[in-house]
């Protein structure tokens, strides 16, 4: 079973804006499913799948540092995760602009931001 690790896990973007990541949730793909039932359909519900893909959003945590400033009013930029280390490690590419930049801390804890890219096009 191969399995893979977020430790060496990176993600960048062309503001190089992110650092010290504590997690990250890639984009997760979905297209809607259209009804095609109608008045003859008679045992359950028939669906076609829509042709367009919404590769929604990634979604990451970062140490949060108050002395930078999230680029969320810039325009979409090239992102690349890449899955650990080495020239052969997967990555997935795509183009995204910052949606949401949310701090937060807790007493006697440090404090961490999550980060919402939203993707526009495909990954690759």
């Amino acid at each position: 079973m191969s399995v893979t690790l977020t430790t060496g896990v990176t993600i960048s973007g062309a503001s190089s804006f992110l650092a010290e990541i504590v997690a990250v949730d890639p984009p997760n793909p979905s297209r809607v499913a259209i009804n095609t039932s109608h008045t003859a359909t008679e045992d359950a519900h028939t669906f076609t799948p829509g042709k367009l893909v919404d590769w929604g959003e990634c979604r990451v945590t970062i140490h949060h540092n108050p002395a930078t400033s999230p680029p969320i009013d810039s325009d979409p930029e090239a992102w690349v995760i890449t899955y650990g280390s080495g020239s052969g490690a997967p990555t997935d590419s795509f183009t995204g602009f910052l949606t949401n930049y949310e701090p937060t801390g807790e007493l006697e804890n440090k404090m961490t931001a999550r980060v919402t890219i939203k993707v526009t096009g495909a990954v690759s």
